[in-house]
């Protein structure tokens, strides 16, 4: 379903536009683009795309006014928007929600960042499948609500992070997950983190629940093994 997604990127640095441009299209996704904020409204309203990525700082119109008067228009209420933001410039989660953006990405660009949170927020377009608040597997019952992991009669503590990595993986058994999809939807792009932090924190769940249920696929990530 990646070529019927239409994706808009908003920059005034040309280099960026045609960086992030080539790395979408990669995927197989429909990229426009624009230079400014004004561009962008009138590319958006003739195209209508899923998402739309606008960098904060652009002449005529700054993607936090943009993000505004889209926000503003009924058309685009459940449009996803990305904010792109300079690592020096005071800006976090908190200030992308208030200002109606779903993400954001602090520059310089991973690509493969990039492409991960893409991916992860597009998946409500490309699956009609609720998340479930408790995930049965294997002999694991994994409840998000209470954030609560139970074996049998026994119930086992795990930290948000651990349990949240454990989650992700038990969500698709046998789907590998790569080390940077990890990283973006587990500690997101606001904390430096490396793969060892990874690592660490699979360690930590197998010394809890047992070695078996997640294996390692060298130089790639990890899978929740049935």
């Amino acid at each position: 379903m990646s070529n019927e997604i239409k994706i808009l990127i908003a920059d005034d640095e040309p280099d960026i536009l045609e960086f992030v441009k080539y790395n979408l299209e990669k995927e197989g996704y429909q990229v426009f683009t624009a230079e400014n904020g004004n561009d962008a409204l009138q590319i958006a309203q003739t195209n209508l795309p899923h998402l739309i990525i606008l960098d904060i700082m652009m002449p005529e119109l700054d993607g936090m006014q943009a993000c505004k008067a889209l926000r503003n228009d009924a058309r685009f209420s459940e449009t996803l928007i990305i904010f792109l933001t300079a690592r020096n410039e005071e800006f976090t989660q908190v200030v992308a929600l208030d200002l109606g953006a779903d993400d954001y990405i602090a520059k310089p660009i991973r690509p493969r960042l990039l492409v991960s949170k893409v991916k992860s927020l597009l998946r409500r377009y490309t699956t009609d499948e609720p998340e479930q608040e408790i995930q049965r597997i294997a002999d694991l019952e994994i409840d998000r609500e209470k954030f609560m992991v139970r074996r049998g009669d026994e119930s086992i503590d795990l930290p948000k992070k651990e349990f949240n990595l454990l989650y992700l993986l038990a969500s698709k058994p046998g789907k590998v997950f790569g080390r940077e999809e990890i990283l973006a939807r587990i500690w997101g792009d606001d904390v430096i983190v490396n793969d060892r932090t990874i690592d660490v924190h699979i360690r930590k769940i197998r010394e809890k629940l047992g070695e078996h249920y997640i294996k390692t696929i060298k130089g790639i990530g990890y899978k929740f093994d049935l």
